[in-house]
């Protein structure tokens, strides 16, 4: 989640300063660290630096986890102080490449949105569902942003309700429907003298910061943890104690799977999967005082990388590339 408190109560600089340091300092977290000191620059107004620090992501040499995500921070950001021309060749390409992940979607859509490319924005939206939702039974939580932005823009057009805005109503939790939320005539009420106008919209901006609240406090992931072949070979070698878990790279595999299924049948949500590494594994034990061969760190070591937000939702949207790395889908591999 992007911090949002006002920059009277924060430093965004210094906060951004803190955060570069510390991605400095942990790599393997870098992507996440790095995206929240953009967020915090361009809260303060330091947006050209913020887009200095999207480009040193995108230069990694080793990639990026999220990089059609960055690229769409940056065409927003972009825009935000005068370059739409880039904003827009960015925008273009994130669309044209359709990433499987629906936060890029929503990001370039809003961008289109705030500077009133209403018609674009709505496009945007209607190709990330289209992508994203066709033929999927229940809506991942990860593409709610999408159907209700589309419902937004859609409403602010005009346009009559098709069956994902009937969608986006039945998901929609509030007490107040998106119908109203969403009523382009709102901004009048907020300059009205009438008391009974204004208390109808004070308490539609009550379910918005409701549903705001909801989103922040949603807990990270019920992680699972993941070893890659060549880690986990290197593991086990380091730490023989640890054989007894992991038998096999195969075995490991399945194990998670039918962890997952199992989590899920028993209806526990927010379900996810954590990759992990020898270098982290080990510093985290060093932090903990523990040895990397105690089997009681696994755990724990699953749950501080899904807190630093490097959990990846489970299941994988539909089409998208197996979990576990073996390039096939993952209806094709482990969601067979």
């Amino acid at each position: 989640m992007r911090p949002d408190t006002p920059a009277e109560n924060v430093d965004h600089s210094a906060e951004a300063a803190r955060l570069e340091r510390t991605a400095d300092l942990y790599p393997e977290d870098a992507e996440a660290l790095l995206l929240q000191a953009a967020a915090h620059l361009e809260l303060s107004g330091a947006r050209p630096a913020a887009t200095t620090l999207y480009d040193r992501l995108l230069a990694k040499p080793d990639g990026l986890e999220n990089a059609y995500l960055v690229r769409a921070l940056k065409a927003s950001n972009l825009w935000e102080y005068g370059h739409e021309a880039e904003a827009r060749a960015i925008i273009d390409g994130v669309r044209a490449a359709a990433p499987r992940d629906p936060a890029p979607w929503v990001i370039v859509a809003e961008a289109l949105e705030s500077h009133d490319e209403l018609e674009q924005a709505q496009e945007t939206f209607t190709e990330g569902a289209r992508l994203l939702l066709t033929d999927v039974p229940e809506p991942p939580y990860s593409t709610h942003p999408l159907l209700f932005g589309r419902h937004r823009v859609r409403r602010m057009l005009g346009v009559t309700h098709d069956d994902w805005d009937v969608l986006a109503d039945t998901l929609h939790t509030s007490p107040i429907s998106l119908d109203e939320l969403h009523d382009p005539k709102r901004v009048w009420s907020l300059g009205s003298d009438n008391p009974a106008e204004l208390e109808a919209e004070i308490s539609r901006l009550r379910a918005e910061l409701g549903t705001y609240r909801e989103a922040l406090s949603r807990p990270f992931p019920v992680a699972v943890l993941h070893w890659p072949a060549g880690e986990l070979t290197e593991l086990v070698e380091a730490y023989p104690s640890l054989a007894a878990e992991y038998p096999s790279h195969d075995t490991h595999l399945a194990t998670i799977e039918t962890s997952l299924r199992e989590l899920a049948a028993s209806g526990t949500p927010n379900l996810g999967i954590v990759t992990g590494t020898v270098p982290s594994y080990e510093a985290f034990a060093a932090s903990e005082g523990v040895s990397p061969g105690d089997a009681e760190l696994l755990p724990q070591y699953a749950t501080t990388l899904a807190a630093r937000g490097r959990a990846v939702a489970w299941p994988p949207q539909r089409g998208a590339g197996c979990w576990c790395g073996s390039g096939r889908t993952y209806g094709e591999c482990h969601g067979a």
